[in-house]
């Protein structure tokens, strides 16, 4: 899909909500109400078609848009291997490019966002953001199934690099 149609589909789409039985789950009603909306959508960049030519032959863009959520707070964001399910950690650990042997991955050269899609953003006083993420690796390759929204901005320091607290949300990613 290209960026263009994309952004369309981003802005223009009834986005589903949260709630506690999915399919986007809340985990943290405080944090993340039921009722409040998010849509994720990749776009995989780089093919012979594409208008940006890119060095490594793939990269990746990952949009997503969340409306209702707290004013003003800051949330961390990441795409995660797993589908969404009522148990937080059925989304499973980060997508990653080069994956570390070490799960959960708290090595900044593995847990870093050119290795991994972060997403973190702040919210307006309406509790509504736009945000997104580039890496240069195709995430079509590899497990990625869903967006995890965390209760703070991503770390990272050694130890706890790619960490974002608890798990507030999950939704998952709209493939078109």
């Amino acid at each position: 899909m290209h960026v263009v149609g994309a952004l369309f589909l981003l802005l223009l789409s009834p986005a589903a909500q949260f709630s506690p039985t999915g399919p986007l789950y809340t985990y943290d009603a405080a944090a993340v109400p039921a009722g409040a909306s998010a849509i994720a959508v990749p776009i995989e960049a780089g093919g012979p078609l594409d208008a940006v030519p890119v060095e490594s032959g793939r990269r990746t863009v990952v949009l997503l848009r969340v409306r209702g959520l707290l004013p003003a707070h800051h949330y961390g964001a990441h795409v995660h291997t797993g589908n969404c399910g009522a148990d937080p950690a059925a989304a499973g650990p980060h997508t990653q490019n080069r994956a570390d042997p070490v799960q959960p991955s708290v090595d900044p050269a593995y847990a870093n966002p050119e290795n991994e899609v972060w997403l973190d953003f702040t919210t307006d006083v309406g509790g509504n953001a736009i945000t997104s993420a580039e890496v240069d690796w195709s995430l079509s390759s590899r497990l990625a199934n869903s967006v995890v929204l965390h209760a703070q901005h991503t770390h990272t320091e050694p130890g706890q690099a790619g960490t974002a607290g608890a798990r507030l949300a999950c939704l998952p990613l709209t493939r078109q």
